[in-house]
């Protein structure tokens, strides 16, 4: 094939046969074929490759074209969420993006996954490494958003992408991005999904008698003698050729379940598989979620509800989480240069389960099941003999509900009285309260008449209020200017503002009345052995507030040549005056390899080709210690240990010396990234390698001398060093009869 270059006017000349096709590309555009016939002149305008130049990724305050960024960014569509069939975003996200990792150490529905970007960022006391959620700009759980209502996410990696949201964000940022509406006719949406779970590699247990003969092997070793004696061994064995499992299977001495009485472990003889009795084999769920859009130029609308039942695993007992969701979007153009838009989100959350399912419920399942103890005695009743199996106790030691409320407005004004420079001025406040309301109700074992018999009978009530109000003010103003053709500059500055106000409230009563009915003024104070217990009833309530001055510059060179540089200056109520306040940088630049001229040669088999680095420093003020530069006192309302006048006295206790000149963790990020396109961009992906220090942690003081009676304070001496890589490789494709992967 012959080739030719256009000269700097755009012209060109070639000699070919007539009847040949001409293929004409150039870089940022769609290439084209032309076919010259009998024709001498040809005129061809070429099309800007939008896909490539307008493809636009939401970084922190505001948007920027994926080829001009320089920070490391993650990208997940809605395209990419809306085929998984999970209960929250979370599960969603889930290999999805390189360096996010999202664990769980427990099954258990009211319990969120733990999520962290690029590995643990702080081993601090009290400090936290999570990332920074913002759901349309504002700060919010993401397990509280429908994902059918989400547009986009994007995760900020480095620091220099992260940044300008200061130290709210030293290890990265989740921007969540929901759907809006659109001008155009009205549209309705309706989906649903139903999902069937089941638990996996759940432990196998042995049968009873196998059990028993590895008890009786350690007992022999230990020169213990036997456990098991042979009848019972024996009876295990005929139990397990009747068929039978988790019931029955008890010896009685005449009126008690057990010989002797209260000693299940030895003259049990059935044969229950706990690990399956306490789990259900299949769990079902729904989903149903209904959206309508639509407007006109000047104003559109976007509405969704959602609906989510998920049932839960236990067997005995119940437990499950009913979600609903409502959201509300309009965007108006109140005149030419003033654009206003408001939202409401509101998420509502049942979660409900045992009361005696808690940490302690793993325990017993792992030493207490033994396999040759019943769940149920011969008449049908729930036994543990006092073994304290936890059957009995799931499903008949109370339940626990918990209802939590999310409620966000946000709304925003967009000024542009000159084109190109853009006033953001954003409010959003946040309202989350949660009610808790936990029976703790008393179990018996029964003889064998059926009468009750021995097991807990204290009963009470617990109930909890938690409210929290998050404001943020958000004021910041940008300005685009192009120079020359190929000088693209943007100039960013603004204001951040963040309250958080926390108050809780909880009582606990004893002695209830009616089981089926927990209230508090159906109880009567009494412990099960009929003694007074006086009602225990607690409170505090809690604030924090930071405040931000951010700047951002971006430039490049016709596309090619990229900088960014960030500035903010932070400061946050948790440290003491004069360590309040702290400025933190970061830049990064980037290099589009690809658009340069000498790659035009190269560009059909590599079309996105650019090196990107970048460097940046960030404060951490995030610890679960609200005032961790004060010493606190504790105050107690008659729970002294000693009697005075008939009462027990109030108490006060001081709190552990701390140290008045804690101040900020500095995080600081190195990082070298390289994208790319092979093979007319089907073929796409990108290489980080990364390294970053936390310094200053919070750790444990030197040893002072005992003679000090109490614990040092805590200072920032800890460092902490973090290094990886990420790979992302990825291939979309669409064959001839349109089929697409």
């Amino acid at each position: 094939p012959r080739g030719t270059v256009t000269g700097l006017d755009g012209q060109f000349a070639i000699d070919v046969p007539a009847g040949s096709v001409l293929e004409l590309s150039y870089i940022g555009y769609i290439k084209q074929e032309v076919n010259v016939r009998n024709q001498t002149n040809i005129m061809v305008s070429l099309q800007e490759n939008t896909k490539l130049l307008d493809e636009v990724v939401v970084v922190g305050f505001g948007t920027q074209r994926k080829v001009n960024l320089t920070g490391s960014v993650g990208i997940a569509s809605a395209k990419d969420l809306e085929a998984r069939p999970v209960v929250n975003v979370t599960q969603a996200l889930q290999g999805l993006v390189p360096g996010l990792f999202i664990t769980t150490n427990t099954g258990e529905m009211d319990k969120n996954m733990s999520i962290n970007i690029r590995g643990t960022g702080t081993i601090g006391d009290g400090s936290s490494g999570s990332p920074l959620i913002l759901i349309d700009g504002m700060e919010g759980d993401m397990n509280t958003v429908n994902p059918q209502d989400i547009e986009n996410i994007s995760v900020l990696k480095d620091a220099a992408a992260s940044s300008i949201y200061g130290s709210r964000a030293p290890f990265g940022v989740i921007l969540i991005t929901t759907k809006k509406g659109a001008s155009g006719k009205s549209s309705i949406n309706y989906n649903n999904s139903f999902r069937v779970s089941s638990p996996i590699n759940m432990p196998e247990q042995m049968d009873s008698y196998t059990f028993a003969n590895y008890v009786n092997a350690g007992y022999a070793n230990a020169g213990w003698g036997t456990f098991f004696t042979k009848d019972i061994m024996q009876r295990m064995l005929d139990f397990q050729a009747a068929g039978g499992t988790s019931t029955g299977g008890l010896l009685n001495n005449g009126n008690v379940w057990g010989k002797p009485a209260g000693d299940p472990f030895s003259t049990g003889y059935a044969n229950t598989d706990w690990y399956k009795e306490i789990y259900k084999d299949n769990n079902f769920s729904q989903e149903h979620n209904l959206s309508l859009s639509g407007g006109s130029e000047k104003l559109n609308y976007y509405a969704s509800l959602g609906y989510l039942n998920q049932s839960g695993s236990l067997r005995h007992g119940s437990d499950g989480l009913q979600r609903y969701n409502a959201t509300a979007k309009i965007n108006a153009e109140l005149a030419s240069w003033v654009d206003f838009s408001y939202s409401l989100r509101f998420v509502r959350t049942d979660n409900y389960r045992p009361t005696r399912f808690n940490g302690g419920l793993y325990e017993k399942i792992g030493r207490q099941t033994w396999p040759n103890l019943p769940v149920y005695d011969e008449n049908g009743y729930y036994h543990d003999g006092d073994a304290e199996t936890p059957a009995m106790q799931l499903a008949l030691g109370g339940k626990r509900n918990v209802q939590s409320d999310n409620v966000a407005h946000q709304a925003t004004f967009i000024f542009e009285p000159i084109k190109n420079w853009l006033t953001h001025v954003e409010f959003n406040y946040n309202t989350y309260t949660s009610n808790v309301k936990e029976a703790t109700l008393p179990y018996y074992n029964h003889d064998v008449a059926g009468n009750l018999l021995t097991g807990t009978s204290s009963s009470n009530l617990y109930q909890d209020q938690k409210k929290e109000n998050h404001l943020n003010l958000n004021i910041f103003s940008e300005y685009t200017h192009t120079f020359n053709d190929v000088h693209n500059m943007k100039v960013m500055g603004g204001f951040q503002a963040d309250e958080m106000k926390q108050s809780v409230f909880s009582a606990r009563k004893y002695g209830l009345l009616l089981y089926d009915l927990p209230e508090f003024d159906l109880a009567n104070s009494l412990a099960g052995d009929g003694k007074e217990r006086i009602p225990e009833v607690g409170g505090y309530s809690n604030q924090w507030a930071t405040a931000g001055f951010f700047g951002r510059i971006n430039y490049d060179y016709n596309g090619r040549y990229l900088a960014e540089l960030n500035m903010r200056y932070d400061g946050t109520s948790r440290f003491r005056r004069g360590d309040r306040w702290a400025l933190y940088p970061s830049f990064s630049l980037g290099w589009n390899i690809a658009r340069e001229a000498f790659w035009e040669s190269l560009q059909e088999t590599v079309g996105t080709l650019k090196l990107r680095g970048s460097y940046g420093e960030l404060g951490n003020q995030n610890t679960n210690a609200w005032y961790p530069t004060y010493r606190t006192m504790s105050l107690g309302s008659g729970n002294g240990a000693w009697l005075q006048n008939g009462v027990q006295p109030n108490t006060a206790r001081i709190g552990d010396l701390v140290s008045t000149v804690l101040t900020w963790e500095t995080v600081r990020s190195w990082n070298v990234g390289l994208d790319y396109g092979v093979f007319d961009n089907r073929l796409k992906g990108s290489f980080d390698v990364f390294t970053r220090f936390t310094d200053n942690m919070v750790g444990p003081a030197p040893e002072l001398p005992n003679i000090l009676g109490i614990n040092p304070p805590k200072t920032n001496n800890c460092d902490l060093k973090t290094t990886g890589w990420e790979l992302e490789l990825g291939w979309n494709d669409r064959l001839r009869n349109g089929f697409g992967y």
